[in-house]
This record gives structure tokens, C-alpha cells and sequence, in this order.
């Protein structure tokens, strides 16, 4: 596994009608790679989400991470304050999903335009994330598509009919926010499109592949989720 310390990280930022927003960006050790832009969970760009991007990084993706609560709280870190709990579910509640996939576009446009993004580019997202990078899917060109536990693919399954990129949808079969019967929708909508995959560990609520929140880790199905995410990434989106 290559040293985290010949990792190069950077901040970058992204123009909008409305304003600028920071995109911290990770290169691999080589320098270059396929991108991956990585999509936020509530809890902002903390440090889950950096040790995801390390983690990609060290595995040979350029990721770009945007920081999607920019218009609300800039720099938003779940860490922060007192309870950042019902704090993060009260931004998510007033954020702009629309608005949010907009930006994930410019975000994704900036990452395909780094001189260090060879080959192909994908999305990787988790909670909220999970949800907008499925979106932006529907949207854009994607080379893959990997959504950990979005909560608003259910309820939009006709978007699969727009997305052409290869697509791994991971959840949790005992995810309080996200019922069972919902996942089956999923998987039912999902069986027998080429490319499409859809994973269900049984056993594992809500964000169980968050470390850093002690009341959502699964450590049993976090490595297991994590290994079927890379194994995807290495067959559609491969580091040469």
C-alpha cells in the first residue's frame, strides 16, 4: 500500500452563480489517475469523508470531494459544536438537493479538466451522497456509479432508465431511515440491467461504513461493503 505521506492533497475552488465553494482535492502517489468525485454524507467534508478520500487516493484515484453545504455553513465539520448530530440533520433539511446535484456537476467538470485526471471518471457517494451521486448519474456521463445507502433512490427508480454507466448500490438491511421493502424496490429495479449491482448486507443499519460515528459503524459490514466498492472501481474504473 503506498505511503500517505507522498500523497498530494489541495484545495481547489469551483464557480457558481452564486459564489465559489472549496473542492479539496487528493492525488495518488503517481501523480495521476482516474478521477473519482466523492459525495458527502451530512456530516460535511470532516474527517470520515478525508479518510475516504485517502484511502482512494492511495489506491490511485485523483478524488475531489466538494464541500456541498457551502450556501448554509461554510466548511461544515460534524465535529463541531456541542450536539453537530440533530446540527447536521437540520442543514441537511434545508439544503437545496437540485442546487446540490448543479454543484456536484461543476464539481465533476473541474475534476475531468485536472491535468493529473487520466482515463476514466466516476462518482462515489455516501448517505445524502448516495443520493446525489445517482442523480448526477442520471445526469452526466459517468464511467461508474457507486451509492452507499442513498435514501432518495427508492422513491426516484425511474432515473436507472437515464444512467448508462456501470452502478453499484450498497445498503443496509436493517437501515432504520431506509426500509427493507424500499431496498427490494431497488433490487427489483435493478435485476437484469447490464452493469448494475445491487448489495444488501443484512444485518447493517445506517451508515455502517462511517468509523468515526461510533452509533452507525457495522465493523463487520464496513470492510466487507468497502472490498465490494474497490473490486468495482478495479473492473470499471481501473488505475493503469
Amino acid at each position: 500500500m503506498p505511503s500517505f505521506d507522498l500523497m498530494e492533497t489541495r484545495n481547489a475552488l469551483v464557480s457558481t452563480g452564486d459564489g465559489d465553494f472549496d473542492v479539496p482535492l487528493w492525488l495518488p502517489p503517481a501523480g495521476r489517475g482516474p478521477g473519482i468525485l466523492l459525495v458527502q454524507e451530512i456530516f460535511g467534508v470532516g474527517p470520515y469523508i478525508r479518510k475516504v478520500a485517502e484511502d482512494l487516493a492511495a489506491l490511485g484515484y485523483v478524488v475531489a470531494a466538494p464541500e456541498l453545504f457551502w450556501r448554509l455553513r461554510a466548511h461544515w465539520r460534524a465535529e463541531e459544536g456541542d450536539d453537530p448530530v440533530p446540527a447536521s440533520i437540520d442543514l441537511a433539511s434545508r439544503f437545496d438537493f437540485e442546487t446540490g446535484v448543479a454543484d456536484c456537476e461543476l464539481a465533476l467538470r473541474h475534476l475531468r479538466g485536472l491535468p493529473e485526471v487520466t482515463g476514466r471518471t466516476g462518482a462515489l457517494g455516501f448517505c445524502l451522497g448516495g443520493s446525489l451521486a445517482y442523480t448526477l448519474a442520471a445526469r452526466t456521463d459517468l464511467d461508474a456509479l457507486v451509492s452507499f445507502y442513498g435514501s432518495q433512490v427508492p422513491g426516484t427508480l425511474d432515473l436507472m432508465d437515464r444512467i448508462t454507466a456501470p452502478a453499484l448500490f450498497v445498503f443496509g438491511g436493517s437501515d432504520p431511515y431506509i426500509p427493507r421493502e424500499d431496498v427490494a424496490k431497488v433490487e427489483r429495479a435493478a435485476a437484469g440491467r447490464p452493469g448494475m449491482e445491487v448489495h444488501v448486507l443484512e444485518e447493517a443499519g445506517h451508515a455502517f461504513h462511517n468509523h468515526v460515528a461510533p452509533g452507525f459503524y457495522d465493523a463487520k459490514a464496513a470492510p466487507v461493503a468497502w472490498e465490494l466498492a474497490v473490486t468495482f472501481l478495479e473492473r470499471h474504473l481501473p488505475v493503469t
